[in-house]
């Protein structure tokens, strides 16, 4: 199959594209130029373009000159205080880019199936006990509305156009190759590398579900994977795990795998715009696609600094 994937460099498409077999062609699709410093994954099969989620133009000659059979749309502007900031280029961003795409695949060729990244955050705040897929999508944020809007829209496509569609509502992703250094993860990593003191924007008491890279990926495959067997056209997944902690608790989780004690963060509350509280019910796609997270925090963490360690060198701050 000749596959397309947006945001294809980053941590989640690197994994994707790991998990792939080598006869599908696949088509990277992302900003950066040098794609072989974060693409590491070795494929013959594979090609590379170049180009802006807003390019139109070269997005819909891409799908059509390789003769695209589903698109994984992973990319986006996806700082939430970048969004805060600058919410008309977020919402430009990711709001056109998931129509264009929709789109493209309803006028050259509606058998297309599209899978969606959408987020936790779509849900805006949790109400009670845990987020199921039939909750209202109820976000307040400019970054958590751009998706919610586009899960939307994705549905939208999915019912009035019979379009096979995908959505993938994931808790915060960790692992390797996250090179967007606004996330808690890779910031706490690479400044506790660093001898830097972490600086926590928030008051370190929200909270969010952290999932291993490598087990979001699998259910993004799995979900493409229903979608070329089934009759359904539209499925829609809570992608979570277990681990529910504050930022502060994961923070000192990875300090103490670091071996670091003490004097290593300072609370700065600076940011209030953001949702307290979050836990994904993940209860559906583990009884229909017999889905579940299999690497657990410590061993995920573990991997994820032994990656940083290794590529330390392009984050000295």
């Amino acid at each position: 199959m000749n596959i397309f994937i947006t945001g294809g460099l980053g941590i989640l498409g690197n994994s994707i594209i790991k998990q792939f077999s080598k006869k599908n062609k696949l088509i990277i699709y992302d900003r950066a130029k040098n794609h072989k410093r974060f693409l590491k994954v070795k494929n013959r099969n594979m090609k590379f373009v170049p180009g802006n989620l807003t390019n139109n133009k070269l997005i819909l000659k891409t799908i059509r000159k390789y003769k695209i059979n589903v698109i994984f749309h992973l990319g986006a502007q996806t700082q939430v205080l970048e969004a805060l900031k600058n919410p008309y280029q977020t919402y430009l961003i990711n709001l056109q880019s998931t129509i264009k795409l929709l789109e493209a695949v309803r006028k050259i060729n509606n058998k297309i199936i599209f899978i969606y990244s959408s987020s936790d955050k779509a849900y805006g705040e949790v109400t009670k006990g845990s987020y199921l897929e039939n909750y209202p999508l109820n976000s307040i944020y400019p970054y958590d509305v751009s998706k919610s809007t586009s899960d939307l829209i994705a549905q939208s496509y999915s019912k009035t156009y019979g379009l096979k569609v995908g959505i993938i509502r994931s808790a915060n992703i960790y692992g390797p190759h996250d090179r967007n250094l606004k996330r808690i993860v890779p910031e706490t990593i690479i400044n506790l590398l660093n001898k830097k003191k972490i600086i926590i924007r928030s008051s370190g008491k929200l909270k969010r579900d952290y999932i291993f890279v490598d087990d979001v990926a699998k259910a993004y495959i799995l979900t493409f994977s229903k979608l070329l067997k089934s009759q359904k056209k539209l499925l829609v997944y809570n992608v979570g795990s277990k681990y529910n902690l504050s930022v502060l608790q994961l923070v000192k989780k990875i300090a103490s795998l670091l071996n670091i004690k003490k004097n290593y963060f300072k609370i700065a509350n600076t940011s209030t715009k953001e949702i307290k509280n979050q836990r994904l019910n993940y209860v559906k796609i583990q009884k229909e696609l017999n889905w579940k997270p299999k690497v657990n925090l410590d061993l995920g963490l573990k991997k994820t600094i032994i990656w940083y360690k290794k590529n330390i060198s392009e984050f000295k701050i």
